[in-house]
């Protein structure tokens, strides 16, 4: 796997390099500042690319709307952005288009290396790893009126499982419920929410949160 680093913290930057290479992953590049990155990226694309949110030169969001940038010139282009805030807009957009390999972690909630990395080879591959407090941020920022209301507190369990990547084996265990029960929540969650009900793998979350972040 080829990835490429945007992260302004040299430490963690550095980090990451040795990490992943010791993981028996290629760093192809890593970069302290968005423009760089987005430069990069466009010349060569990698497998992924991990990316931080807030970066040089403004230190707002210039990482995310770098890899939205990103995903805009190589469709479809894994992005993993590990980051220490959610940013509700180019979230929304970078989850919102629909074509897979979309990961959202916080670093201060990254704490086993093996987590990290396997949130990475899932992007990678194509499906989601998104972390729960990025879930509860994104539903909670709702409006009023929208159909999420309409969900029962077991159907928003499920449907955070489902967008952090689980799928409905995993999701049953950790309800302590059976796949039937989990795949009959799905089914009602997407009646709900006016989504087809037929779609399998993570295509079925990014459209979930494409219509939650519309």
């Amino acid at each position: 796997m080829r990835v490429m680093i945007a992260e302004d913290d040299a430490l963690l930057r550095e980090g990451l390099v040795l990490l992943l290479n010791t993981a028996g992953i290629e760093v192809v590049a890593a970069f302290d500042n968005a423009d760089d990155f987005l430069a990069a990226v466009t010349a060569d694309r990698p497998d992924a690319v991990v990316v931080d949110v807030r970066m040089p030169p403004t230190f707002t969001d210039d990482g995310l709307r770098a890899a939205v940038r990103a995903r805009a010139v190589h469709p479809g282009l894994p992005v993993l952005v590990l980051s220490a805030y959610v940013e509700d807009r180019y979230a929304a957009e970078l989850l919102g288009d629909g074509a897979g390999g979309v990961g959202y972690l916080l670093k201060e909630r990254v704490g086993k290396v093996d987590r990290f990395l396997d949130s990475l080879r899932r992007v990678a591959d194509g499906g989601t790893a998104m972390d729960p407090e990025v879930i509860s941020q994104l539903l909670v920022r709702r409006k009023a009126d929208d159909p999420l209301s309409a969900l029962t507190a077991r159907e928003r369990e499920v449907l955070a499982l489902m967008a952090e990547g689980h799928n409905n084996g995993t999701i049953a265990e950790r309800l302590v419920v059976s796949e039937g029960a989990v795949l009959k929540h799905i089914r009602s969650i997407f009646a709900k929410l006016g989504l087809a009900a037929d779609d399998v793998g993570h295509r079925r979350v990014l459209a979930v949160l494409a219509y939650l972040n519309a």
